[in-house]
C-alpha cells in the first residue's frame, strides 16, 4: 500500500509511512505486551477497516473512554483516517462527562471494558441511542480489538473529510468546555520531532502515566513514535511502581504534574531508584514551587524541563532546568520562553501590549492554537481574536523574554482596605519554601471587612510541628501582611483535576461546606 500523501492529505498516512520505515523497531511497552511499529501498523489499518465494517463514516463524532493503552492509540490513529470527530471523555466527575456527551453531538461511543468497566457502563446509557462498541471483550457492544473485518482499510486520497479531535478542559474555570483542534495540531508534530533531535536532543524512551484523553498525551505519544522512539505506558500513577518501571525499562523521558512531581520526590523508594537513564523529565499543567523545583533539581539531576501549555494550546514556552543559574536566581520562578512558533504578548484589559516586568494577561498565537470552544460560538469570539488566544493566565515577561506566572485573571483575590489584587502563586510558592511544608493551594473566601481573605490549604511534612501563625509570619516576611494568609487549614493532600492540576472548586466547596456546619469560620492550625 502505497503511504504517500499530499501536503493537504490526512496526517494519519505520515505516521503509517515512517511506522513501516522503523519495522520491527519496539515502538509500544505496555506490560506484558511490546509492540512493534509493524505490530502499530497493522493494528491501526485493521482498527480502520473494522470501524468502516461496523457503518463509521467520515464525519462521525465518536466518543471515547479509554485508558492509557495501545488500542487507544491505534483507535485514534483509526477514527482520524477515516475522517472521524474524536470526542475524548477525561476522567472528569460523572456530571461532566455526562454533559460533554450531550454537547459533543455523537454518533457512536466506544470504551475499554478493561481499564473502564463501570463507568463505561454507566456513560453508555447516558450516550443516548448510539450504537456502543468496546476496544477488548466482555462489554455491551461488539469488540472492536478481536475482531477480523472483511472489508479493506481506506486507501491515501480515499477520504477527503478532516479529521477533528475534542478534549475536556480541566474545569479551572468553574465551566469545563470542549475544545476543538482540527488537524494542523497532528500534522505539525513529525516536525516538532525533527526540530527535537536537531536540537541534540535525545531519541525519547518515554514512561507516560497520563490518559491518552489528553491533548498533551497524544501530542507526546505521536512525537516520540515519529522520531523512532519508544512509549512505555501505565494506566495509573503509583510513585513505587513508576519508580520500579522507570528503572526496568531505562526509560530517558517522562511527563507529569507539579503535584505528582511532589509525590515522586517524597517517596522513599527515590532514593535507591537507578535514575541513571533520565534525560528529560517535563513538568506542566500547573506552577512548580521553586523549592521543590531546587528538590527536584538536586534529586533527579539536570534533567528538568518546566512548560507552560494548556488545551487551547498545548505548548506555549518550555525553560529547560539543566541546573539553577546563580546569575539568574530568580528565573526560578519562571516557565521560560516561547516554544516553536509561538509569539507571546502581554495585554492590558483594553488589549494593549504592556512592557516588559508589567503583569498583564497571556495572549498567544501558533499553529497549535485551538479551533473554538466546540458548540459554544460565544466564548469561542471572546477567547480568539484576530487568531490570538486570551489565554486568562496573568504574568509578565523580564527584558530577555522570559515569562512568569502569577495566577489565573479567575483566581484574582481582592482583599484588604486597599482593595489590593492578590494572586495564589506566589503564596504558594512562599508557603511551599517552609521546609515543613510539601504543598499549599490559597484561595479567596467572603470576608465582612476585607472583602475576600486569602485562605491556604496545607500539606505538612511527615512530623512537622510548624503551626497556621507560624506560616502566616513565614509569608508576611516573605511578601508583606496583605498577602499572608488570614487562615490556615491542613489537610492530608490536595484534591486534583484529571489533568493533575489542584481543584480549586472542591477546595471551594469543602471550605464553604464545613464552614456552614460550624456555624461560622474557625482558623484551623491557628
Amino acid at each position: 500500500m502505497d503511504d504517500q500523501v499530499g501536503i493537504d492529505g490526512n496526517y494519519v498516512w505520515r505516521f503509517l509511512a515512517r511506522f513501516a520505515e522503523l519495522g520491527n523497531a519496539e515502538a509500544i511497552v505496555a506490560d506484558p505486551r511490546r509492540l512493534s511499529f509493524a505490530d502499530l501498523r497493522t493494528g491501526t489499518l485493521t482498527l480502520a477497516a473494522t470501524l468502516r465494517e461496523h457503518g463509521f463514516r467520515p464525519g462521525s463524532a465518536v466518543a471515547i473512554l479509554a485508558g492509557n493503552t495501545p488500542e487507544a492509540v491505534m483507535l485514534h490513529l483509526a477514527l482520524h483516517l477515516l475522517g472521524c470527530r474524536s470526542v475524548w471523555i477525561a476522567s472528569a466527575p460523572r456530571e461532566h462527562q455526562r454533559s460533554f456527551l450531550a454537547l459533543s453531538q455523537i454518533d457512536r461511543y466506544v470504551y475499554d471494558p478493561v481499564t473502564r468497566a463501570e463507568t463505561g457502563e454507566e456513560l453508555a446509557g447516558a450516550a443516548g441511542p448510539v450504537p456502543v462498541f468496546c476496544l477488548g471483550p466482555g462489554g455491551l457492544g461488539p469488540d472492536l480489538v478481536g475482531h477480523r473485518p472483511a472489508v479493506d482499510p481506506p486507501r491515501p486520497g480515499e477520504i477527503t473529510d478532516e479529521p477533528q479531535s475534542l478534549f475536556q478542559t480541566s474545569g479551572t474555570t468553574g465551566q469545563p468546555k470542549l475544545v476543538q483542534h482540527r488537524q494542523r495540531l497532528f500534522q505539525v508534530l513529525p516536525d516538532l520531532a525533527e526540530q527535537w533531535l536537531a536540537e541534540g536532543r535525545p531519541v525519547l524512551r518515554h514512561l507516560g502515566v497520563a490518559g491518552h484523553w489528553h491533548v498533551a498525551t497524544q501530542m507526546t505519544t505521536l512525537m516520540v513514535l515519529s522520531m523512532g522512539g519508544t512509549v512505555v505506558m501505565l494506566d495509573s500513577l503509583d510513585p513505587a511502581d513508576f519508580l520500579a518501571q522507570l528503572e526496568r525499562e531505562r526509560a530517558n523521558s517522562t511527563v507529569f504534574s507539579p503535584p505528582i512531581l511532589y509525590a515522586l520526590l517524597d517517596e522513599p523508594r527515590l532514593a535507591s531508584t537507578d535514575l541513571s537513564s533520565l534525560a528529560v523529565v517535563t513538568c506542566g499543567g500547573g506552577p512548580v514551587a521553586p523549592a521543590r523545583l531546587a528538590q527536584a533539581v538536586d534529586r533527579l539531576g539536570p534533567v528538568l524541563r518546566i512548560v507552560y501549555a494548556m488545551s487551547e494550546s498545548p505548548g506555549i514556552t518550555e525553560l529547560p532546568v539543566t541546573a539553577l543559574d546563580p546569575e539568574h536566581p530568580e528565573r526560578v520562578r519562571s516557565v521560560g520562553l516561547p516554544y516553536g512558533d509561538v509569539q507571546l504578548q502581554i495585554r492590558d484589559q483594553q488589549g494593549g501590549q504592556l512592557p516588559a516586568g508589567q503583569a498583564g494577561e497571556v495572549w498567544v498565537r501558533s499553529v497549535l492554537v485551538m479551533d473554538g470552544y466546540w458548540g459554544k460560538p460565544e466564548l469561542t469570539r471572546q477567547a480568539l481574536v484576530d487568531g490570538w488566544l486570551h489565554t486568562g493566565d496573568v504574568g509578565y515577561r523580564d527584558t530577555d523574554g522570559y515569562l512568569y506566572l502569577v495566577g489565573r485573571s479567575s483566581e484574582v483575590i481582592v482583599t484588604g482596605v486597599g482593595a489590593t489584587n492578590v494572586y495564589p502563586r506566589p503564596i504558594e510558592d512562599r508557603l511551599v519554601e517552609h521546609p515543613q511544608v510539601r504543598a499549599a493551594a490559597v484561595i479567596g473566601v467572603p470576608d465582612q471587612e476585607y472583602g475576600e481573605a486569602l485562605h491556604a490549604f496545607v500539606v505538612r511534612a511527615p512530623g512537622s510541628t510548624v503551626t497556621g501563625p507560624e506560616l502566616r509570619d513565614h509569608v508576611a516576611t516573605g511578601l508583606n501582611d496583605v498577602w499572608a494568609p488570614r487562615e490556615v487549614e491542613f489537610v492530608t493532600e490536595l484534591p486534583l483535576l484529571p489533568s493533575g492540576k489542584v481543584d480549586r472548586a472542591a477546595l471551594r466547596a469543602g471550605r464553604r461546606a464545613s464552614h456552614d456546619a460550624a456555624g461560622a469560620a474557625a482558623p484551623t492550625g491557628a
